[in-house]
């Protein structure tokens, strides 16, 4: 770029910075279904007209949608055609979903599998429980990696390091004890799995064991999550193994 005429410079930071804002319009969809212009505008600190041409560019390629009558916006169809695409190629997402069902069937809980995602962790595929009362599990949905069986695991099988190059990008909030996070990261590598109970959401309780691929990285993490008060020390020890054993399946499956 430094070699580009400064024209051209200017005209490709306003590209990028366009292509950033829109990607951050885009992001505000993932925790509301639908959203207004005054919303949005203030989500990402943007002045509205500038939010409404950034709009109406993603609507015009079908990613985004908007009632008529309300005025209102939610993502479109163009996304979900991107999103199917990429779960119908996506090599451990396929491999692993007959594993995934087998532990379901087995134990009758919600099962997840999760993606660390930058800063945060991302479940992207999900079979959910049998029993009338079970984890709701939406897959897309983004969640903190500091928090919740499956973000822990994801952390203590990182590299060494990760914990700070996440706190440095301002992953963590600023009353959160990173020591005894480190402590915990050292314990779930011990023990094999994490354990979380009413963490992230109350009434829930999840357990969590990380998936290696061939050169022994963590690419993943099998949660098997449901109400707490099936959550028993004893269903937990039986929950925990039982994840334990698919996600050594699956890793040995993925090469090991």
């Amino acid at each position: 770029m430094d070699h580009l005429p400064a024209k051209e410079q200017a005209t490709d930071r306003n590209t990028v910075r366009a292509v950033e804002r829109a990607l951050d319009i885009l992001l505000c969809f993932g925790t509301d279904r639908d959203l207004g212009l005054t919303e949005i505008s203030s989500r990402v600190s943007l002045h509205k007209s500038t939010v409404h041409r950034l709009l109406a560019s993603l609507e015009a390629k079908g990613f985004v949608e908007r009632h008529q009558q309300s005025d209102r916006y939610r993502l479109g169809w163009g996304v979900l055609e991107l999103a199917s695409q990429m779960f119908q190629s996506d090599d451990l997402v396929s491999r692993v979903l007959p594993e995934m069902t087998a532990l379901r069937d087995s134990i009758g809980e919600t099962i997840s599998l999760y993606v660390r995602s930058g800063i945060e962790r991302i479940r992207i595929q999900a079979i959910e429980g049998v029993h009338p009362v079970r984890r709701v599990a939406n897959i897309g949905k983004r969640f903190p990696l500091y928090v919740g069986a499956s973000g822990k695991v994801l952390l203590a099988f990182s590299s060494d390091n990760v914990l700070e190059e996440l706190r440095t990008l301002g992953a963590f909030p600023e009353e959160l004890d990173i020591s005894e996070l480190k402590l915990q990261c050292d314990h779930i590598r011990q023990v094999g799995y994490a354990v979380s109970i009413e963490e992230r959401e109350v009434g829930a309780a999840a357990v969590a064991a990380p998936i290696f691929d061939r050169q022994h990285k963590c690419i993943a993490a099998l949660s098997v999550s449901g109400p707490v008060d099936r959550y028993t020390p004893s269903e937990v020890i039986h929950f925990a193994k039982s994840c334990m054993d698919t996600s050594e399946a699956i890793s040995r499956y993925l090469g090991l």
